[in-house]
């Protein structure tokens, strides 16, 4: 299928791509007034189906936060999950996707508006995003990750996101392919749009849910993987900057970027500068499992058809 001629949900009807409209004077549209989650479906060959990876588990985190943010709102995770699915079999995908569930306010108030709550759901063709070469370049950024006393970051809110895209911006323009965030404590948070693990000594590290990042469930997928099927030791706990220069190995995470080896930080070599073994280990089990070679748990992959 050709991206362009896609369907989308919208307001409980399922429409071509170009037939989608948002009102440009809608509190989503002047102040991103809208929280979203991203998922991933990953096409089995083997068992000729699609899966929705953690299709519950995104659906109750969006009610988070919709809740936070004080949407006047009345969707169900069956809701929610049920319009993902309506919409991708619509669009008959049989390849690995990504899926934009975004719910907002529309009509005409201002950025205190807490209605009326409308959603879009767009899914798309996606494939790997890492696939010519072997990890990224990173610096740390000199924008200060929000925080929960300002922009709550567990809120997965479209406004939030502009924090992300000045640190994102900053990097490019100084030749690196992403960046990394302090909080206001001074310690490691995240990337843009992502979580992030070091790997120590043997042990793999991320900072802590409360240091200004994402409540991440491919972070918490991935704590899952290291211990339960890799054996081993995880710590959650802050991380120096100082960590990241002297780090075995570094990767971020997230249903966008997937797993991806920072093989750089500061123009300082991760490492020996290359994907780390532990980073490969995690990566093989992932895919592994989201294509169904390993069989984990099964409320993990929704099928499709």
């Amino acid at each position: 299928m050709k991206n362009e001629s896609r369907l989308m949900w919208l307001s409980g009807n399922i429409i071509p791509v170009e037939d989608a409209k948002v009102n440009v004077l809608s509190p989503t549209s002047q102040f991103g007034l809208n929280v979203f989650e991203g998922l991933r479906g990953y096409w089995s060959e083997k068992d000729k189906q699609l899966y929705i990876f953690k299709l519950e588990e995104h659906c109750e985190r969006l009610l988070k936060s919709i809740k936070m943010v004080r949407f006047e709102c009345d969707y169900t995770v069956d809701f929610l999950k049920n319009a993902i699915l309506d919409v991708v079999k619509a669009n008959n995908f049989l390849e690995d996707i990504a899926i934009r569930q975004t719910v907002f306010v529309d009509g005409f108030g201002n950025w205190a508006a807490t209605g009326p709550v409308d959603m879009f759901i767009a899914p798309i063709a996606k494939g790997r995003q890492l696939i010519d070469k072997d990890g990224i370049s990173c610096c740390i950024s000199s924008w200060e990750r929000i925080s929960d006393k300002c922009l709550p970051p567990k809120i997965k809110m479209g406004a939030n996101y502009m924090n992300s895209r000045l640190g994102q911006m900053e990097a490019h323009r100084n030749g690196y392919d992403s960046t990394i965030f302090l909080n206001n404590a001074g310690k490691v948070s995240e990337g843009p749009g992502a979580c992030l693990f070091i790997v120590r000594d043997g042990k793999l590290i991320t900072p802590t849910i409360t240091s200004s990042i994402l409540e991440s469930i491919t972070r918490t997928t991935v704590i899952d993987i290291a211990r339960n099927n890799l054996n081993l030791v995880v710590e959650e706990r802050e991380i120096d900057r100082t960590e990241l220069y002297i780090a075995d190995e570094v990767f971020m995470c997230g249903s966008a970027v997937e797993i991806l080896p920072v093989l750089s930080v500061d123009k300082m070599p991760v490492g020996s500068g290359k994907k780390g073994l532990i980073t490969q280990n995690i990566e093989q089990c992932y895919f592994d499992i989201l294509r169904r070679d390993i069989i984990v748990n099964d409320s993990w992959l929704t099928p499709v058809y």
